[in-house]
C-alpha cells in the first residue's frame, strides 16, 4: 500500500538545475533506505542514488557524482534529489524506489513512482 509521488522534472538548457521530490505515504520506512533510479529512452533503468534513513550516508552513480545530492526529510516523509550542473545524458524518467541497499537492482524495489520526466537541451 506504499505510494510514492515523485516531482519537479522539466526541461533545462545544459548547465542548470532542476529538484525532484519524492513524497512517501502508507507505508513504514523508518530505517529504510530510499534511492533514485532513471530510465533514459531506449536504455535500461540506472541507479542514481541512494540514501540511508537519516540521510547520513549516501551513494551515488558515477556518472551523478559531484553533481547531484540526495537527501532526505523524514518529518515531512519525503526524499529530494537536487540536480546541478545537467547534461542532455541526464534526459530520462526519474523513479524513486525502495527498500534500497547496496547490492539491490532495480528489479529489487518494492515500491516504485510513476516517475517524472527530466529533459536537458543542448
Amino acid at each position: 500500500q506504499v505510494h510514492l509521488v515523485e516531482s519537479g522534472g522539466g526541461l533545462v538548457q545544459a548547465g542548470g538545475s532542476l529538484t525532484l521530490s519524492c513524497a512517501a505515504s502508507g507505508g513504514t520506512f523508518e530505517s529504510v533506505a530510499m534511492a533514485w533510479f532513471r530510465q533514459a529512452p531506449g536504455k535500461e533503468r540506472e541507479f542514481v542514488a541512494a540514501a540511508s534513513w537519516s540521510g547520513g550516508s549516501t551513494w551515488y552513480a558515477d556518472s551523478v557524482k559531484g553533481r547531484f545530492t540526495i537527501s532526505r526529510d523524514n518529518a515531512k516523509n519525503t526524499m529530494t534529489l537536487q540536480m546541478n550542473s545537467l547534461k542532455p545524458e541526464d534526459t530520462a524518467n526519474y523513479y524513486c524506489a525502495g527498500p534500497w541497499s547496496i547490492v539491490s537492482t532495480p528489479r529489487d524495489m518494492n515500491y516504485w513512482g510513476k516517475g517524472t520526466l527530466v529533459t536537458v537541451s543542448f
